[in-house]
């Protein structure tokens, strides 16, 4: 489950692709769930349902 200001990471699968990283910024679900809008290191911002390839990280108490 995520909150607003967690990151989201989505871990590559394919060698030579970098992880995407970003910042939730909405949370669009129930009880903290997806989809998440998320604003990515590039600037790009997408509406996102992440698969098992993609972790919650909650900065504020350093927990994923």
């Amino acid at each position: 489950m995520a909150e607003i200001g967690d990151t989201l990471h989505i871990h590559s699968r394919a060698v030579g692709i970098k992880d995407r990283v970003g910042e939730i910024v909405e949370v669009h679900g129930t009880d903290g769930g997806p989809p998440y809008l998320v604003k990515f290191e590039d600037g790009t911002q997408s509406l996102v349902f992440p698969g098992p390839d993609g972790m919650v990280e909650h900065p504020k108490d350093g927990t994923a």
